[in-house]
C-alpha cells in the first residue's frame, strides 16, 4: 500500500477587524472653478484617449474637442460635472452664427 504524503498547511490570512481602508486619497467635495456658459482662455496641456484636448484650471479638467497640445484659445463651457467639464471653441461658434 502506498504511503500517504503529509498535507501541507495552507497559508491563511489573518482577519482584519478594522474598517476597510480607502484605496484612493479622496478630496472633499469642492465646487467646480467654472460654470456652464462661461468663456475662458485656456492652454491645451494634454490629449485624452478619444483625441480631445485637455486643459486644466486648478486641477479641474476641461475637455476641448479637436484641439492640439500647446494651443491657446478661448472656450465656452458646455457642461460641468464633478470631476471635469466639456467645452467648445468660442471663436468657431461665433463664425457659424
Amino acid at each position: 500500500m502506498p504511503r500517504r504524503l503529509a498535507e501541507k498547511p495552507r497559508h491563511v490570512r489573518p482577519r482584519r477587524d478594522h474598517k476597510r481602508e480607502r484605496k484612493y486619497n479622496a478630496i472633499p467635495f469642492q465646487p467646480a472653478p467654472v460654470k456652464r456658459g462661461q468663456e475662458i482662455n485656456v492652454t491645451i496641456d494634454d490629449i485624452g484617449n478619444r483625441g480631445d484636448g485637455i486643459a486644466r484650471i486648478q486641477n479641474f479638467m476641461i475637455f476641448v474637442p479637436q484641439a492640439k497640445i500647446g494651443e491657446q484659445m478661448r472656450v465656452r463651457i458646455v457642461s460641468v460635472g464633478r470631476k471635469f467639464a466639456i467645452a467648445e471653441r468660442a471663436d468657431t461658434q461665433e463664425k457659424t452664427q
